[in-house]
């Protein structure tokens, strides 16, 4: 029996359809391809060699190994979101959203934006060590810190790995404030450390609803928690008086964009009091991991898809500015952030956004440092 055949070559892009995976090895995942990372000097693509040796592929399965990263806190001096550092405890996301405009941060790993980023993860296993030792350090400022900015820290990983939850706990103990944003009902875990800091405003968390179809859902995010689930989380979060806020990430045209004021209503039943929205997001290699999501599962609304998105870019498909990245301009962008707005302020979400306390820090001590008398 023969073997597929790896091919090279020196283009920045495989031949259409070379990169394409046979669905029944990628049952469950979002991508439909797995391209080569940008900086790699090679594009590799299989060719079978006439003997349908590419049905003997194995399917893609999830790795995730260790990373010895040597800080865990980022920071960023971007004028238009509303914190300027962040934690990341995993690289890669499980879910497997193939929106997620994170893909294309797997390149600097030398792995493909596609498949890879959703089946060969990274774990931090030291953030928390990392974590009491920065915030040790004199010269630190306390500001919130957010996770879930760019890989989701309550992904299918973490039910082993817990690193999340040793970076709450950490958080809780020097008394530092944090903003959580996840697709994952596995936060409801962490609602003993999340209601203990939101009695001294110490956290907020937000809950990314993209749609209300299951169907939907199944095939945008494969792994991340159902769309019932997400608001049978926001209730216990909230029940327990933890503040919840809802985002309609992404808008996509002609995929979601009818269900602002359905998703806006079901968040505001189950509990959530504040709310934000983000247009779809197509940076780099997404904008082609989404057209070939679109042929597979949506070829009919593929081009109105993209028509509507170039709109909302100025003529492309994604627009880096910012201030404009998150909401886009022109006709359709706006509209969307019209019906967003007049939605929210019917159901009285943002009536009071909650500030989040930051006089409540003490940085912890570092090893063989002399405590003060006074």
């Amino acid at each position: 029996m023969g073997m597929p055949i790896i091919k090279d070559t020196l283009v920045s892009a495989a031949p259409i359809g070379t990169t394409v995976i046979d669905i029944d090895k990628r049952r469950g995942r979002g991508a439909v391809s797995n391209a080569s990372g940008r900086f790699e000097g090679l594009s590799r693509f299989l060719e079978d060699d006439g003997w349908n040796s590419m049905e003997d592929l194995p399917p893609f399965r999830t790795e995730v190994q260790d990373e010895q990263a040597r800080k865990i806190i980022t920071f960023n001096d971007s004028p238009d979101i509303s914190f300027d550092r962040s934690i990341n405890p995993y690289r890669g996301c499980e879910h497997g959203c193939v929106y997620c405009f994170a893909r294309p941060t797997h390149a600097h790993m030398g792995l493909s934006a596609g498949l890879d980023f959703e089946t060969k993860l990274f774990a931090k296993p030291a953030a928390a060590a990392l974590l009491e030792k920065e915030l040790s350090a004199r010269n630190y400022e306390v500001r919130t810190i957010a996770m879930g900015t760019n890989t989701d820290p309550y992904q299918p990983a973490e039910r082993e790995r817990r690193i999340t939850r040793s970076i709450l706990e950490v958080l809780e103990r020097t008394g530092h404030p944090v903003g959580i944003v996840t697709k994952s009902a596995l936060i409801t875990r962490d609602i003993d450390i999340l209601a203990r800091m939101a009695r001294r405003d110490l956290v907020k968390v937000a809950l990314s609803v993209t749609t209300l179809d299951a169907k939907l859902a199944r095939s945008l995010e494969p792994r991340a928690a159902t769309p019932s689930l997400r608001l049978k989380a926001m209730r216990q979060l909230a029940d327990a008086g933890i503040p919840v806020t809802v985002m309609v990430a992404p808008i996509i045209p002609r995929i979601n964009d009818a269900e602002i004021e359905r998703i806006l209503d079901a968040a505001h039943a189950a509990g959530a009091r504040e709310a934000g929205y983000v247009m779809l997001r197509l940076p780099r290699e997404v904008a082609e991991l989404m057209r070939e999501w679109l042929a597979e599962h949506r070829p009919d609304a593929l081009n109105h898809v993209f028509s509507l998105m170039k709109s909302a870019r100025d003529g492309k498909d994604y627009d880096s500015r910012w201030g404009l990245r998150m909401t886009g301009t022109g006709p359709y962008a706006w509209t969307i952030g019209r019906r967003f707005e007049l939605a929210a302020a019917r159901l009285g979400l943002n009536a009071r956004r909650l500030k989040l306390r930051t006089d409540l820090f003490t940085r912890p001590t570092r090893a063989g440092e002399q405590l003060a008398l006074f």
